[in-house]
């Protein structure tokens, strides 16, 4: 008996241990802006980067001696770092483009994968990365920045959950920058975010996703019934292959939601206004400036941080692959969410070079 629960104590001892091993994160691809928020972390101790696939030996070579990370993490290819250090999961920090063959290489391998935002340069790329998520049974996420706000609990509370302040009738969305010469992204980012093919296009991809995420989220899946875009070139002298300003209306069934996404900002911006039944909301970075009832002023609540593990995206990440938090189908970083992103998207183009609203078919 003493031997039989000594060796239950070692098998839990051992369990826990594994338990609390860091998450083995891969990373493919250096070549986004963005992938500084994973080497940022890298030291932290709560996960751990066992391989890194990126063919750019100059730039990698810098990334890796800016954060103090060994030469040994870095491969060639997607495929090597795969077969050799076996992630549990993979982050993708390479151009829209490249997400499909990022999934298509991890998918086989029970490998899930987080990409950064938009989902996939076009509804056909994000339809296939759909159906090996499926049939290979693992998680597909997008990472977004707007996903770990704090406001984002307000939003949540006042529109998502007992809906105090009535059904959302208007969202209206700010996102973008300067544009990305003016803030002088890298150079290995630009060539990629500037290209029709890499990118998808401009403005109305690198930005429009944001609104398309965040309405969907705040309307539950809501299906817009048409999405009327109109997009323009105003610096073609500095992005001469896409748009640069977009905006587009989604009409659903009793709401509106309304996408400005723009490389013409005077500063860059992160914004949105929900109005409802009964007051609004408008929120970013900082917090949420409420207004409820018509006789009392409005109120500012800053955003703080959200629990762990909801606050940052290799966390989340960790927390989804290992069943810690479970998914629904809207969440934001969600697949679902993210297909129906792309139709918009897919939408908008088409009525940005059409002239005309698109109606979206049922979910099929």
């Amino acid at each position: 008996m003493y031997k039989f629960l000594l060796f239950i104590l070692v098998v839990s001892s051992a369990v826990a241990q594994e338990s609390k091993k860091a998450f083995r994160i891969g990373v493919a691809g250096l070549t986004h802006g963005h992938v500084h928020w994973v080497l940022n972390r890298a030291h932290d101790g709560d996960f751990e980067i066992v391989g890194i696939a990126e063919s750019n030996r100059p730039l990698a070579e810098k990334l890796l001696a800016q954060y103090n990370l060994p030469i040994s993490l870095l491969y060639n290819s997607l495929n090597e770092m795969l077969d050799k250090t076996k992630p549990e999961a993979v982050t993708a920090f390479g151009n829209t483009f490249d997400h499909l063959s990022v999934v298509q290489a991890c998918a086989p391998r029970k490998i899930h994968v987080m990409v950064e935002k938009p989902l996939a340069v076009s509804l056909n790329h994000a339809k296939q990365i759909q159906q090996l998520a499926k049939a290979n049974s693992i998680l597909v996420l997008t990472n977004y920045e707007t996903t770990w706000y704090g406001s984002n609990t307000k939003l949540e509370e006042l529109f998502r959950a007992s809906k105090p302040m009535g059904s959302v009738r208007k969202v209206v969305v700010h996102d973008g920058h300067e544009g990305p010469k003016e803030i002088n992204v890298g150079p290995e980012f630009l060539e990629w975010l500037i290209d029709p093919v890499k990118n998808g296009g401009g403005a109305l991809m690198d930005f429009g996703c944001y609104g398309a995420n965040q309405i969907t989220w705040l309307l539950n899946g809501e299906r817009p019934l048409s999405v009327l875009a109109v997009t323009q070139q105003i610096k073609p002298h500095l992005y001469p292959k896409v748009d640069d300003e977009a905006t587009i209306i989604l009409t659903y069934s009793k709401a509106q939601g309304i996408i400005q996404a723009s490389w013409n900002w005077p500063f860059g911006r992160k914004d949105m206004e929900v109005y409802s039944e009964k007051g609004y909301v408008i929120a970013d970075r900082q917090g949420s400036k409420i207004k409820s009832v018509h006789d009392k002023p409005e109120t500012f609540v800053a955003g703080g941080e959200l629990p762990k593990p909801l606050h940052d995206p290799f966390t989340y990440l960790a927390a989804a692959v290992r069943a810690e938090i479970k998914i629904l189908p809207y969440d934001l970083s969600a697949l679902e969410n993210n297909i129906l992103v792309m139709e918009i998207l897919e939408a908008a183009k088409q009525s940005a070079k059409t002239g005309k609203a698109i109606p979206l078919a049922a979910k099929p």
